[in-house]
């Protein structure tokens, strides 16, 4: 089977395509056919050796499958094959075949498209997760998204809006305020590339404020970081929420006063430690997932496909941050 795999420490530039042997389920695994891979910003970092996980080489980066289980190892109980399921990884996504242990699969509903439901896990799971268990998000609040044109940031706007809120988006150009309207923003924030001096933080954290209005945003979903965060942070309402999502534009010093004053919270999000240590509370939000699915009130946004040997450049996009949506590769 082909797959495509890191030999050695770089870009998306070092990743060769390569035919390796067919995978084998063990006790308690399934093998998946893999139908698609999205990608995320961890792909970018797992390459490099800068994310938290540092797998042996070769590996094949991909953390988000969808697919079709095409064998059982022993003591596999509650799956068939042929079962149309989703799985998040720590890597390896990106080849024909791959092993999962049977735990960490989810069913796909028959009427939902595999490419699709690919790009389902990671962000939307990311962006419950945040608003739900750590935001706190009630209906009628405001809440203000950074990159909100990415995979993640789209769906905390998506699921924002399914939860009754007035969403803000904060993006970088005028093609991603487009596709973050389309997801239901009520009101956009165009901003300049970072990094900012004092006068130009103090002019963005004024365009935040004028948007998200004179209360303040109830929710920060911050997946951006940098010089972002703070004027941001400035923008907050009186006991309002800044969830820490993800930092691209690297991590954000913060005036700790101003949560005095706003009397506010700064949160951590982790998902994929979440997942592991409670996940009970995880499969009950990805099955909420799919009933806003086919409730017609979220869909992933899939902008670009890649075949697997074009997967190099889905990934060099993503870490230019030029991707709007998710970019996925299918096989």
């Amino acid at each position: 089977m082909k797959a495509l795999l890191s030999n050695e420490v770089g870009g998306p530039e070092t990743l060769v395509l390569a035919e390796i042997d067919s995978p084998v389920a063990g006790p308690g695994q399934v093998v998946i056919d893999v139908a698609a891979c999205a990608i995320n910003f961890p792909d970018a970092l797992i390459i490099r050796d800068l994310y938290q996980m540092k797998p042996p080489r070769p590996f094949s980066p991909g953390s988000e499958i969808s697919g079709t289980i095409a064998s059982l190892g022993e003591g596999v109980t509650g799956w068939q094959v042929g079962e149309k399921v989703i799985a998040g990884l720590g890597s390896g996504g990106l080849r024909e075949q791959i092993v999962v242990e049977a735990a960490r699969l989810f069913r796909v509903p028959d009427s939902i498209d595999l490419i699709e439901a690919s790009a389902l896990l990671m962000t939307y799971g990311t962006s419950i997760h945040a608003l739900k268990d750590r935001g706190h998000i009630k209906a009628g609040e405001t809440v203000l998204v950074l990159g909100a044109a990415g995979g993640v940031g789209l769906s905390a706007v998506e699921l924002a809006k399914a939860y009754g809120c007035r969403v803000v988006a904060g993006v970088s150009s005028e093609e991603k305020a487009q596709a973050a309207r389309k997801s239901g923003a009520d009101e956009v924030v165009i901003y300049p590339r970072a990094p900012f001096d004092k006068d130009q933080s103090k002019a963005l954290a004024n365009q935040f404020k004028e948007a998200v209005g004179p209360n303040g945003a109830d929710i920060i979903y911050d997946v951006v970081g940098g010089d972002y965060s703070e004027p941001a942070l400035r923008a907050i309402a009186w006991e309002g929420r800044l969830l820490v999502i993800g930092f691209p534009a690297g991590i954000a010093k913060m005036p700790l006063n101003l949560t005095l004053l706003k009397s506010c919270d700064i949160r951590g999000v982790f998902w994929g430690a979440f997942t592991m240590r409670e996940p009970e509370r995880n499969a009950a939000n990805i099955a909420e997932l799919f009933d806003l699915w086919r409730a017609g009130k979220i869909r992933p946004t899939i902008s670009e496909t890649y075949t697997l040997a074009q997967a190099p450049e889905a990934i060099a996009k993503l870490e230019r941050r030029e991707a709007v949506g998710k970019l996925v590769v299918t096989m």
